[in-house]
């Protein structure tokens, strides 16, 4: 293939994906929305009220990052696996893999429709969030950066999901079981430095701890990781990750019948 038909046919994907989910936005984009500004109303407002300050931050202002990035996650996630899934099932991703197409495009391609809606509903979170924080924006640059890269990483793992899936069950299973417990527990209610020194060192094993206290420090400029740590960690997941789908595509694991 060229490069025009290449980029016509990853352009395709893309389209695809983003119309996807944006025909069904009532059930895609508003339900998240909803759900984190209850979590602003009650965690927020009512028990915040209560727990006071975090440091220098309002409870308020110090959970908006966690609340924005947990919407952001489990969207690029939700997107591409249902996506990836159902090309699977109803078995055209094997025309896919089977055309002029790289695999690496067609990755690119189901990994940008993840991101498109993850940044969607990431931004409308935030925008909402305003409603009950005054946010001054510390770094404009690391904020970006973290969102589109966590974006990107949940994107992967969401293929990575689909392709081991045997059923629509089994795309439930990841988020409900690891994703939803690692990210409540990746510090978007508290700081690790309010757990005891025992704790503290187990929770520098979650992953999504280095995600949220980046964007933390984006939005407002505090951390409880090194800044050059996280970036490490966010990267070094994507390539792996990256990797390890293009090779599941190139040698058709689950996919080929």
């Amino acid at each position: 293939m060229t490069f025009t038909e290449q980029f016509v046919a990853f352009k395709t994907i893309v389209i695809k994906e983003y119309l996807r989910f944006m025909r069904i936005w009532v059930q895609t984009l508003i339900p998240p929305v909803i759900t984190v500004a209850l979590y602003f109303v009650i965690f927020g407002n009512l028990i915040g009220s209560q727990i006071g300050n975090i440091g220098e931050f309002t409870y308020m202002e110090f959970i908006v990052p966690g609340l924005v990035l947990m919407a952001l996650i489990s969207n690029s996630y939700a997107n591409v696996v249902s996506s990836f899934y159902g090309s699977k099932f109803q078995r055209n991703i094997e025309e896919m893999l089977i055309s002029p197409l790289p695999n690496y495009l067609i990755l690119i391609g189901f990994i940008s429709g993840g991101i498109a809606r993850g940044v969607i509903v990431g931004l409308s979170v935030l925008i909402v969030s305003l409603f009950f924080s005054d946010l001054n924006v510390h770094n404009y640059g690391i904020t970006i950066i973290v969102f589109l890269l966590t974006s990107t990483l949940f994107s992967l793992a969401g293929i990575i999901n689909a392709i081991y899936a045997n059923s629509f069950d089994d795309i439930t299973i990841i988020p409900t079981f690891v994703l939803t417990p690692l990210t409540y527990l990746g510090g978007i209610f508290y700081s690790i430095k309010m757990l005891p020194e025992f704790w503290q060192q187990v929770s520098l094993i979650n992953p999504i701890l280095y995600m949220i206290n980046a964007f933390r420090y984006g939005l407002l400029g505090v951390s409880d990781i090194p800044l050059t740590h996280a970036f490490i960690i966010i990267i070094g997941f994507i390539i792996v990750l990256f990797m390890f789908s293009l090779h599941l595509l190139n040698t058709g694991k689950g996919l080929k019948h």
